[in-house]
């Protein structure tokens, strides 16, 4: 049906509402972005990558792919550039996983569950998602993705706490052996080895770092903080050795940040040579545009216990009192009770990031982000950066 991609650009700016309308049975259905794509490669054939195609792509290193999710991206660049369109798919990926049910049921019995990448566990009032992939610096992939948002979603959902709390499990890593780590950003490793699909960028931004942000929805309210309110928590997140990349931007997302006087934050956007998810969006807002340039295009490092660290991070606090500084802020957030907290969480999204404005910069992300992924320039990088091509997965 599709002969080239410019014939694909033309009919999405001219149908995208018409095609959006069938793939959801006319709005009535929200559906999730990989299911959404699913479904358009079925009604619409060569529009976007069917399955048997994306497998084939999968196998590859990404160097020797193809691109063929490049397509996937103008779907979804256009999609999200329509204001009803773009906003019912934002709605979609702030629904709660339907794995999150039993996963509740089962913090409910024990007072913990265990996701493999990612653990939720009750103490007190507080609830704790500890994150961990240990051989990796507890970096983010595809292996830790659907861990993490059934852990949101349960943390989130959680009725028996008030408060949640975002922490780096023990590591592996000679140098680091033993010590909690918040984590290394995307495996870079991963990525170099053609791992990391493209649309796991926009299944991770959608969902659950913008859950941190603006919660869990439910089907029958739109989640636009005006008329529409979900489930939400305030989130503590315990920042120790280094927030690297993705992690450096979970941070943007949080209510407090405590951070361990000789931890760091870096955003090495430049060095990989992607967009580092929506942080081109929120980090102006923490520190100015000017560092938050000199922050993504020119690989600038801060400690956490600087001037400028201090514009993110919240309190400063020595490694070994972490444990004691988590229980007493913990203690101070909630000590009011909830209500208030999340009324002002959501008070500051109204004028610092509506959801119509996250909805626009995703449009941008999405055909951007597809760009960079498959440039060659972010394969030289990854091997002269970051000697890629010699690790192993």
């Amino acid at each position: 049906m599709f002969t080239d991609r410019s014939e694909r650009e033309r009919f999405l700016r001219e149908n995208v509402e018409a095609v959006y309308d069938n793939l959801t049975d006319g709005f009535s259905r929200l559906v999730r972005i990989e299911d959404l794509l699913r479904r358009a490669a079925e009604e619409y054939p060569g529009l976007v990558p069917n399955d048997e195609q994306l497998a084939a792509e999968h196998a590859l290193k990404l160097n020797d792919k193809q691109g063929l999710e490049i397509d996937q991206s103008l779907l979804l660049a256009h999609v999200l550039a329509h204001p009803r369109c773009g906003t019912n798919l934002c709605h979609a990926m702030l629904l709660a996983r339907p794995e999150a049910a039993a996963a509740l049921a089962t913090l409910d019995a024990q007072g913990f569950v265990d996701l493999g990448p990612a653990r939720v566990e009750r103490r007190g009032r507080a609830v704790h998602l500890l994150s961990s992939n240990p051989r990796y610096l507890n970096a983010e992939d595809q292996g830790t993705i659907d861990a993490m948002e059934i852990a949101v979603d349960v943390a989130t959902l959680d009725p028996g706490t008030d408060i949640a709390v975002l922490r780096g499990q023990p590591v592996e890593n000679a140098k680091y052996a033993g010590r909690r780590i918040f984590g290394a950003g995307i495996n870079l490793t991963h990525l170099y080895h053609g791992t990391i699909p493209y649309l796991w960028y926009l299944q991770r931004d959608l969902g659950f770092v913008h859950k941190f942000l603006r919660g869990v929805a439910t089907p029958d309210a739109l989640p636009d903080d005006v008329n529409g309110a979900g489930t939400e928590k305030p989130w503590i997140a315990a920042l120790e050795g280094f927030a690297i990349g993705g992690h450096c931007q979970i941070l943007l997302t949080m209510d407090y940040v405590l951070a361990a006087e000789d931890a760091f934050m870096t955003l090495p956007a430049r060095k990989e040579g992607i967009i580092p998810g929506a942080a081109n969006l929120r980090l102006p807002r923490f520190t100015g545009e000017r560092l938050a340039r000199q922050l993504i295009q020119a690989e600038r490092r801060l400690l956490c216990d600087s001037p400028e660290g201090r514009l993110i991070c919240d309190e400063i606090v020595p490694p070994d009192d972490m444990d004691t500084a988590i229980e007493r802020t913990v203690a101070m957030l909630s000590s009011a009770g909830s209500v208030g907290a999340i009324g002002n969480r959501r008070a500051f999204r109204v004028a610092a990031e509506p959801l119509d404005l996250f909805r626009r910069y995703c449009a941008v992300y999405a055909r951007e982000q597809a760009a960079c992924h498959f440039s060659p320039a972010l394969i030289r990088n990854l091997e002269q950066n970051w000697g890629a091509g010699s690790r192993a997965t």
